[in-house]
């Protein structure tokens, strides 16, 4: 897969996204041809939906009404900002959502970007940081079993904030399910109740979407096949193994 359109439509067809996969690029400058945002966000994690369908380039004012995305994505970070953070965290701690104890564990990007700069990963003009998929619970077990096979490991399943699966797979290198946050299901169209998020470091992503593809299909047949034998079974036979295959290939 020598495209990111490649990788995307390659995603898209095996896993049948109903969302394009967004690509996140943490970025000391602005490409050539690369439009800057304009207007306002309610919250930084807002931007994934609105890069399902451009590409742009975000500061950190752009960020300015999420304090949360701010921290997590270690940007610039105004007085009136830090102030907001701090009245957040203690309505958080107050209501023992995020207590004082929690806050060390929440990932913080390891570097200090200057934008960030999101749109699908099939139009992205630069490499990517991490790739975003929004992704319903049938869909989660191909990826995380991609995950498994080419990180050797088990990805992490993460609660709020949502925007803090960014900095976990970019500081690890290592795939990371988000749950969301109820921030993020507020402000995302997209993040319905179906639907989490799974974040791919840029850097794994070819060999993660080749084990989806292979994983896609071995789903699809091994589904049929379980399905051919809880019929079976059903209907008061005991199907052997090379029984239960001989009824799938027929």
């Amino acid at each position: 897969m020598s495209t990111y359109r490649q990788v995307a439509q390659s995603l898209t067809d095996a896993l049948h996204l109903t969302q394009p996969p967004v690509a996140v690029c943490l970025s000391e400058k602005v490409p050539p041809g690369v439009e800057a945002w304009a207007g306002h966000s309610p919250a930084g994690c807002r931007f994934w939906q609105e890069a399902g369908a451009r590409v742009f380039a975000t500061s950190a004012s752009d960020h300015s009404l999420c304090s949360i995305g701010l921290y997590t994505h270690n940007l610039e970070m105004s007085s009136a900002a830090a102030t907001d953070l701090g009245d957040a965290l203690k309505v958080f701690g107050d209501l023992t959502y995020v207590r004082a104890e929690d806050v060390p564990a929440i990932p913080v990007l390891a570097s200090k970007p200057k934008y960030v700069i999101y749109g699908p990963l099939a139009q992205i003009p630069v490499d990517p940081d991490v790739v975003l998929l929004f992704v319903r619970p049938d869909q989660t077990l191909i990826v995380s079993e991609a995950s498994q096979q080419s990180e050797g490991g088990l990805p992490p399943a993460m609660g709020r904030p949502a925007c803090a699966v960014i900095p976990q797979a970019k500081n690890s290198g290592r795939s990371a399910l988000s749950l969301g946050c109820c921030g993020a299901r507020a402000y995302l169209d997209v993040l319905n109740d179906d639907v989490a998020l799974y974040a791919v470091p840029a850097t794994a992503i070819e060999a993660f979407t080749e084990r989806v593809v292979a994983l896609a299909k071995a789903n699809g047949i091994l589904s049929r096949f379980h399905q051919l034998r809880r019929r079976d079974v059903e209907a008061g036979k005991s199907p052997t193994i090379q029984q239960s295959l001989a009824a799938l290939q027929g």
